[in-house]
């Protein structure tokens, strides 16, 4: 059993925007293997269990909202008694320009206030990560403002590239390939 982790803010208002790429992507890959996502939250998200590139996963959206995301992904692993080398997150990336995806096996949050949480919660750096790039916010624009606002034309359509990609990954990821790369 594998857990994909998607990082987003709970809220169709947060539908489309930067800082959701990571449901977004969760999302999708639970279209392609007809999984429903639960509406309990007794332990922090809402999940979908079925079988993505041949292995048995959980899909999850933590709804604590981003920066305590760590606290879901902890529970579910906990629940599934899984090593963090089962887990692989999806998150969104200002610093990638929208579209670009950077993989990992291990590292730091960086200036993912999500990722840095899972990081304190988990104990540990040692689990996978898919960075979707959604690009800088305007000049005039803070970054807060920036990863929650709707996204429309060129960016929309080149981060829904960068999920398509990132969701390839996942399945490279579940086949044991190393995914380690920027593309």
């Amino acid at each position: 059993m594998k857990l994909i982790v998607g990082l987003g803010n709970p809220g169709e208002e947060f539908d489309n925007t930067p800082h959701n790429a990571g449901f977004a992507a969760v999302d999708n890959i639970a279209k392609q293997i007809n999984a429903k996502f639960s509406r309990r939250v007794k332990s922090g998200g809402v999940y979908a269990e079925g079988e993505f590139a041949g292995q048995k996963v959980v899909l999850l959206k933590p709804q604590t909202f981003m920066n305590t995301s760590g606290d879901a992904v902890f529970a579910y692993a906990k629940k599934y008694n899984l090593k963090p080398s089962d887990v692989i997150v999806l998150l969104d990336d200002f610093e990638l320009s929208d579209g670009l995806i950077r993989a990992r096996l291990e590292g730091t949050g960086g200036t993912h206030n999500g990722l840095k949480n899972i990081v304190l919660r988990l104990g540990t750096t040692e689990f996978a990560r898919v960075r979707i790039g959604v690009g800088e916010p305007p000049k005039d624009q803070d970054y807060a403002t920036f990863v929650l606002s709707k996204m429309s034309g060129e960016r929309l359509k080149n981060v829904n590239l960068g999920i398509e990609k990132a969701i390839n990954l996942v399945q490279d990821w579940l086949n044991g390939k190393n995914i380690a790369t920027t593309m």
